[in-house]
């Protein structure tokens, strides 16, 4: 009777270490932004305002992590409202018949201490494509106000707007083709 206790007390002890946990982006400590070029000499930057990020992950490292994000595209901001309406009417995000983006992680990959190469599929404008980002885990640290374990992550990354079908009336003269991602998320434990 004691080895079956035994076996049954290092089962659960084993199932709680592998446990799994969901981590939930916090909205006030997290960004997410782009950078494409205009007339091929200046940059123009922009965020979302709207997002909502969740991870799963059983290793402390996040070595095993599975990312899903989900963007309102409505709430596209490049600080001029006139290019803001523009970005959110039908020849860039056509937020009416489009009116999310989404990326799901379908690998992770170590890239040094740290680091990872993190693949997904990005679905832009109704088109879902594999993309793969630089993902940097900066730690978990103990937050001072909530008392609960807080993730710090930073993503950066390059797509091309034309394996979505963004903006084909817009020449590479006029919108560069690559769009540079920035991303920096705090997340919180949900479980």
């Amino acid at each position: 009777m004691k080895k079956i206790i035994t076996l049954f007390a290092a089962a659960l002890l084993s199932t709680a270490a592998f446990a799994q946990t969901t981590w939930k982006n916090d909205p006030m400590h997290s960004k997410l932004g782009f950078t494409i070029t205009h007339l091929m000499v200046s940059d123009v930057d922009g965020i979302f305002k709207d997002f909502h990020c969740t991870i799963v992950a059983s290793k402390p490292d996040f070595s095993d992590a599975q990312f899903q994000l989900t963007v309102n595209t409505a709430s596209v901001n490049t600080d001029v409202d006139y290019r803001d309406k523009d970005l959110q009417g039908p020849n860039y995000f056509d937020v009416a018949k489009f009116p999310t983006l989404t990326f799901t992680s379908i690998g992770i990959a170590p890239a040094g201490t740290n680091h990872y190469k993190l693949t997904g599929n990005l679905t832009l404008h109704g088109v879902t494509k594999p993309v793969t980002m630089d993902l940097w885990y900066r730690g978990t640290i103990t937050n001072p106000m909530s008392k609960k374990d807080d993730a710090g992550f930073k993503l950066t990354g390059v797509i091309k707007r034309t394996d979505f079908g963004f903006a084909p009336q817009a020449g590479s003269a006029m919108l560069s083709d690559e769009v540079t991602i920035n991303a920096n998320g705090e997340f919180g434990k949900a479980n």
